[in-house]
């Protein structure tokens, strides 16, 4: 059979591609390498929840407060307000995705990317079945990459796809109690300390009936194991029990390419779709795959490989003012525990509070707030050249 489309890759950004072209009517088939959980916090905005219509009963929690914690232990709490973040277990969360997209019509296998492979019938996904250990083909006119950050599809098909920048990630699933120690099962903490993750920060997650407890870092040397049982000791959770544990590369740019001009287009983590700072990725993950099954969509209607590119120029026109001053933000503060404390004292405004969490739910930088906007940038420039002193932070 000759697919339309072939995804390789099941996570939410491969999932999605292979929905929403199937559901236009398409025939695709995607690759999932079962099995495959990643480390990841868990966290979902209200606009993901609507726009990719996902049931209540994938949340595993809702959260109302976000507390920010610095080097010296110091701490903000940040209400959400009109509103909750919503948690998910990406064991379950991307399998829910994956049978959705099944039910859509897209057809699954379960094996292990190898190569794309091309000859006069068309282009090749080669593959090893994971049940029988063979290498099998799957054959169609367009492919779409979402196979996670250090993508193989891109290493191979995309310009620059094995240059990517990175931050490993790691975290434990653990049995959580009821609120413990530090620990509130209604609360997302983000630790801002160098000796927890001397280039990024630590994180410990409800997830309901358990929690996600984990820590990334670019610097090769750093101990994230070490790291994570340190946020479990200083959370009261460190006699729970552990579940299971996932580490994986995160990307923190997006590609200045997606497609390789012919017949392969990346989504998610293959194109670097993460946000700087945050690390949030999951939304985004499912945003680029409906972009990319978007520009393949009209490549197959077109027959114009060029419209491959209209995936990376609809996500960047959306996105790229956030991903820019998330940059821009983490490159200011995340360098030492003196701009961390800065940063996390800059937290306890009232204007910092409510835009970043607009701009988390709705996912666009709020323009309505001209004179917040202002008050913000003079006091995080106050705080960069060190016009507000130590002894104020």
């Amino acid at each position: 059979m000759i697919y339309d489309a072939i995804v390789v890759g099941g996570g939410p950004a491969g999932a999605t591609a292979a929905e929403d072209l199937a559901r236009a009517g398409h025939s695709v088939a995607f690759l999932d390498r079962d099995g495959r959980i990643k480390p990841c916090g868990g966290a979902i905005p209200p606009r993901l929840i609507a726009d990719f219509d996902i049931p209540d009963d994938q949340l595993v929690a809702k959260i109302s407060t976000a507390r920010m914690i610095s080097p010296s232990q110091r701490h903000v709490d940040i209400p959400i307000e009109n509103g909750f973040v919503g948690m998910v277990d990406r064991e379950h969360f991307d399998e829910f995705l994956r049978v959705r997209a099944t039910k859509a019509g897209a057809h699954r296998n379960t094996g292990t990317f190898k190569r794309i492979e091309r000859d006069g019938a068309g282009t090749h996904v080669v593959y090893r079945d994971k049940v029988s250990g063979n290498e099998m083909r799957l054959s169609g006119k367009v492919v779409i990459g979402a196979d996670g950050a250090r993508s193989d599809v891109a290493r191979q098909e995309v310009p620059g796809g094995d240059t990517i920048p990175y931050v490993i990630a790691y975290h434990e699933i653990i049995r959580a109690p009821g609120k413990i120690g530090q620990y509130d099962p209604e609360r997302c903490d983000v630790v801002y300390d160098g000796a927890i993750s001397p280039d990024f920060y630590g994180w410990v997650f409800p997830h309901g009936e358990s929690a996600s407890v984990g820590m990334g870092s670019g610097i090769h040397g750093v101990d994230l194991k070490r790291a994570t049982a340190e946020l479990r000791v200083a959370s009261g959770l460190d006699g729970c029990e552990t579940i299971r544990r996932e580490g994986a590369p995160i990307p923190l740019k997006p590609l200045d390419k997606w497609d390789n001009g012919k017949d392969v287009v990346l989504a998610g983590d293959a194109a670097g779709v993460v946000a700087p700072s945050s690390g949030e990725g999951i939304y985004y993950a499912m945003m680029g795959g409906r972009v990319a099954a978007e520009a393949a969509h009209a490549t197959l209607l077109s027959g114009q490989p060029r419209d491959l590119a209209l995936a990376r120029k609809a996500f960047m026109k959306e996105h790229k003012t956030v991903f820019k001053v998330l940059r821009a933000m983490q490159d200011a503060y995340y360098k030492s525990d003196e701009r961390r404390e800065r940063f996390v004292s800059l937290c306890h405004d009232v204007d910092v509070q409510r835009l970043t969490f607009e701009a988390y739910m709705n996912k666009k930088l709020v323009r309505a707030r001209p004179m917040a906007h202002l008050r913000i940038g003079l006091k995080n420039l106050a705080h960069l050249t060190r016009l507000v002193p130590e002894a104020y932070v």
